[in-house]
């Protein structure tokens, strides 16, 4: 394997196409696809300033690394990537991509980042300003992920997620096959016209949650003092521990509940409207 250590490079595809290439204490300039069309590459220690360093890759590594704000869309239509220990500080992260493993990675500047991307796994990662987070991605297993951005996970896929906080409105919205294990879910119109989708000992908050939704499973979750009106229109299979403010015209299913403050059973309520619910 060549390697390249404490060099620095700028302009336009520098490293244009290389093959089987250890990078380390390297610093990429502003310039335009430095690692583009490449395969078998890591990168320890680097800096990346420019735009589009890691395009069309197969197969790489990027370890204790930095990607700066003009690193901006840095990694597309690539595969087999293993990222730890990096801080990113760029949007529009991770696009058309298959096979990303990150662990222990700082997103600071997250929105439109993992689109139309699938076999994903994430480990203590941390994604911050992170609006349309995960659109149109599927195959994802997630843990000890830390989110603020909203209308994450929209169209989604057979999504995976344990011990969690997620401060996100409008999240899961269009899915199907998720599942959310002993998680913090915070955020108004939660998993509105979802498919398939089961919340695991989570807590919820947020106005309107759980709307809309066909095949809705939650089991032993507890729900904040704001998360009023749920559960319009939806076929549930529910389990609630403590309080929830409201309920709201469910269309089919179950629901147990220690207590509600509200029960809005109306003339809107959609068919089969036979919903077993009970409280106490």
């Amino acid at each position: 394997m060549k390697e390249i250590k404490n060099q620095e490079f700028g302009g336009e595809r520098p490293l244009y196409c290389e093959k089987d290439l250890y990078l380390e204490n390297v610093k990429i300039h502003a310039g335009e696809s430095a690692l583009k069309e490449t395969a078998n590459i890591t990168a320890v220690h680097c800096q990346f300033e420019g735009k589009y360093p890691f395009w069309c890759c197969d197969h790489f590594v990027v370890r204790d690394c930095i990607f700066t704000v003009g690193a901006r869309a840095a990694l597309w239509y690539s595969r087999d990537l293993l990222m730890e220990d990096t801080v990113i500080d760029a949007p529009k992260m991770f696009r058309e991509m298959e096979q990303i493993k990150l662990r222990n990675v700082i997103i600071d500047a997250a929105s439109e980042t993992f689109w139309h991307c699938g076999h994903i796994e994430l480990d203590n990662v941390r994604a911050d300003r992170a609006d349309y987070i995960f659109m149109n991605c599927h195959d994802i297993v997630i843990r000890n992920f830390q989110l603020g951005g909203n209308y994450s996970f929209q169209w989604s896929r057979n999504v995976e997620i344990h011990d969690s906080v997620l401060n996100t409105k409008d999240a899961f919205w269009e899915t199907d096959n998720v599942t959310v294990y002993d998680s913090v879910i915070n955020g108004e119109f939660l998993g509105w016209h979802s498919r398939n989708l089961r919340l695991v000992r989570c807590h919820i908050t947020g106005s309107q949650p759980l709307c809309y939704a066909e095949g809705l499973v939650l089991e032993d979750c507890t729900f904040g003092d704001d998360a009023d009106l749920a559960f319009e229109y939806s076929s549930i299979q529910a389990t609630i521990k403590g309080h929830i403010p409201s309920i709201k015209n469910p269309k089919t299913g179950s629901i147990r509940v220690d207590s509600c403050g509200e029960l809005i059973l109306d003339k809107n309520i959609k068919a089969p409207a036979d919903c077993d619910i009970k409280i106490g």
